[in-house]
């Protein structure tokens, strides 16, 4: 396959899939609720797909468009091929390759398309000077899978924190996760069994927001793909047992100057933060509960998001213990330093979170925002009176309080988009509707042969 028309990591796309015996491609996009869309095509199209683009009807897309403007096209980004683990024992195999929604009529790129809310806030960094880098630590659950091959809440293991086997029986799942996640570029740091039984976490390297936001959800792929080759259910979702710790995904952020340095660390400083990295963790805490619609996006994340579970919930930053909303980790080269944001999930839009959290940091680095002073007590022993005397607040605590925090704070509303920002507000103000007039069975358990 050759053509004058293309990039050289084009043209090495096209190559490899020659020598991979690529059959198939996945051409991937996100929609606005952070679920993955894929519209595959023969291999043979991919010179296609690089040149002209692919097109799709964007109406059956969760938030995108409306019918009379239902015609949309995917322009595939060549630095994400990657070819798919499980199907290279088949006869061919297939491969992915995240791309970019562009709107047919103007022939510019679709605004509603999340990963263009996060390449508006990266323009917005680069302008001030700054690439922005981030690691998430996405948390998942294990379930057993019943005879009819649906997903109970039934954990596979007894382990807890970094135990061995026997009790983590899920230790070659996740060697295999491993395995598949290396195989598609990943660079696994650690992994190891999570407090809950059934939990578990995968670590990988930090990488600029927006390839880490494309591995947020790759991961999340190849997670629930490499487990059901072992007859077992992986999920993302926060909280799928009661009583129990629930499922976050920690996301540490720095940002980094033109010329490599790290613009979060400056050797004088007590914590060895720069005057930039405190601004920016105060832009986080200014506007952390109209973040948490985003990066807490589901009624279910509020069943995390509740004391005694190791989960944060009160608006403020520390050095030294995990209570607070923000933490700075313990840095062993200056290009370590960041600040660690505890509150997402894996279930939000990764890329909607990441330009909220980004917006809101460098709206506290332009404005000179100061920087409350850490606190270095367990805020969970805190009472109600303690907590207003050092001035934490609290973040909302369900999902209609959020939506409402987004909709009156200007800077993250705006941060998604004139088109993004009212359709995630109506699909979850939907959301919680729908949970108020549902009726739960612990209602039922409680209530029906009570009154």
């Amino acid at each position: 396959m050759t053509s004058g028309n293309l990039t050289d990591t084009e043209q090495a796309v096209l190559d490899e899939i020659e020598e991979q015996d690529v059959d198939f491609l996945r051409l991937q996009f996100t929609d606005i609720l952070g679920t993955v869309k894929n519209v595959s095509v023969p291999a043979r199209q991919a010179e296609k797909a690089f040149t002209e683009g692919i097109y799709f009807d964007g109406s059956s897309i969760e938030g995108f468009v409306r019918i009379q403007e239902s015609d949309m096209r995917l322009k595939p980004d060549p630095d994400t091929f990657a070819v798919l683990p499980w199907r290279q024992k088949e006869e061919s195999a297939a491969a992915r390759m995240i791309c970019d929604v562009y709107d047919t009529s103007t022939g510019d790129p679709f605004e509603g398309d999340p990963r263009r809310v996060l390449k508006n806030a990266l323009e917005r960094a680069d302008e001030m000077g700054y690439k922005v880098n981030a690691a998430p630590e996405p948390e998942f659950f294990l379930f057993e899978e019943d005879d009819d091959g649906r997903a109970t809440t039934m954990t596979n293991d007894a382990g807890g924190y970094f135990d061995l086997a026997p009790k983590d029986l899920a230790s070659d799942v996740r060697r295999d996760i491993i395995y598949g996640l290396e195989e598609m570029g990943f660079e696994v740091e650690a992994s190891h069994h999570e407090v809950a039984e059934g939990q578990h976490e995968i670590n990988f390297t930090y990488d600029d927001a927006l390839s880490t936001a494309d591995n947020v959800g790759t991961f999340r792929t190849v997670v629930r793909a490499i487990a059901a080759q072992h007859d077992l259910h992986a999920t993302f979702m926060p909280k799928p047992i009661p009583r129990i710790n629930g499922s976050g995904m920690h996301t540490h952020l720095s940002l980094f100057t033109a010329d490599g340095e790290n613009a979060f660390h400056d050797e004088d400083d007590e914590f060895n933060l720069s005057e930039e990295a405190h601004a920016f963790t105060a832009g986080i805490l200014e506007h952390a509960p109209a973040i948490t619609a985003i990066a807490n996006p589901t009624v279910n994340s509020y069943k995390r998001l509740v004391p005694g579970y190791e989960a944060p919930v009160y608006v403020a930053w520390s050095d030294r213990n995990r209570s607070a909303l923000i933490r700075k980790p313990a840095a062993r080269t200056p290009a370590a330093s960041r600040v660690e944001l505890r509150s997402p999930d894996p279930s939000c839009n990764p890329y909607l979170a990441l330009a909220a959290m980004i917006h809101a940091g460098l709206e506290g680095i332009e404005n000179d925002l100061e920087c409350p002073d850490p606190v270095r007590e367990n805020i969970y022993e805190f009472d109600e009176q303690k907590r207003e005397e050092y001035g934490i607040d609290t973040l909302p605590s369900n999902l209609g309080e959020a939506v409402a925090a987004l909709e009156s704070d200007e800077v993250i509303y705006d941060a998604l988009g004139d088109h993004v920002a009212p359709k995630f507000v109506e699909a979850k103000q939907q959301e919680f509707q729908d949970y108020l007039v549902d009726v739960s069975q612990w209602e039922l358990d409680r209530y029906l042969e009570t009154f």
